[in-house]
């Protein structure tokens, strides 16, 4: 369980294919303090460690993860957005974030607004998948690339967020530009809401 705070954005430093899966090796400021199969969010996804190397560690995505997200794309030198496991005992301050990938998104704009920024995002949008709470809602929460976010301007198949200085600088969101793809998870109670609504 995750909550969309962003731990670091670090960068990818191999990739190395065995199959269908991809293991994927990141520098990460608190490489130090990470263990072996413990779960940390990659721009998301929840990976579990399976390798630790000095200040490096290495995870691995299988198939269906890098057919559902945007891993399979990463480059050595892309920036990837880490958080931890969240530690029950503190403040939530993002939301209930599950590190399960609903779909991609594409940037189609960016534009600045007076210090921060405005980011557009468009999704294919299934009528039956959004009866079941995969969308979003004015002023609800929608994480992107692991980053929790409140919408603004929801449609059937876009939405915006607002993207403040620091998480601009502190996220990948800096690199983050039209014809983008990003990780979309539509928040889990919304999902929970919908389905309860059938019965």
């Amino acid at each position: 369980m995750f909550s969309g705070i962003v731990e670091d954005a670090a960068k990818v430093v191999a990739l190395d294919k065995d199959g269908g899966n991809l293991n994927i090796t990141m520098e990460s400021s608190f490489t130090n303090e990470l263990k072996i199969d413990q779960s940390v969010a990659h721009n998301g996804v929840c990976l579990t460690v399976v390798k630790i190397d000095d200040n490096k560690y290495t995870v691995t995505a299988i198939k269906e993860t890098l057919d559902r997200s945007n891993l399979g794309d990463l480059q050595i030198g892309d920036l990837v957005n880490l958080e931890r496991s969240m530690m029950m005992n503190g403040r939530l301050d993002g939301h209930i974030v599950q590190g399960h990938v609903d779909t991609t998104a594409i940037c189609t704009e960016v534009k600045e607004a007076d210090g921060s920024h405005y980011f557009t995002f468009k999704y294919d949008f299934d009528p039956k998948m959004a009866k079941q709470g995969y969308m979003t809602v004015e002023k609800g929460s929608v994480t992107i690339n692991g980053v929790s976010l409140t919408v603004c301007n929801s449609g059937d198949d876009s939405f915006q967020v607002a993207i403040i200085p620091y998480t601009l600088e502190h996220t990948n969101f800096c690199k983050i530009q039209k014809g983008t793809k990003v990780n979309l998870e539509f928040d889990i109670i919304g999902k929970y809401l919908s389905k309860m609504n059938k019965y």
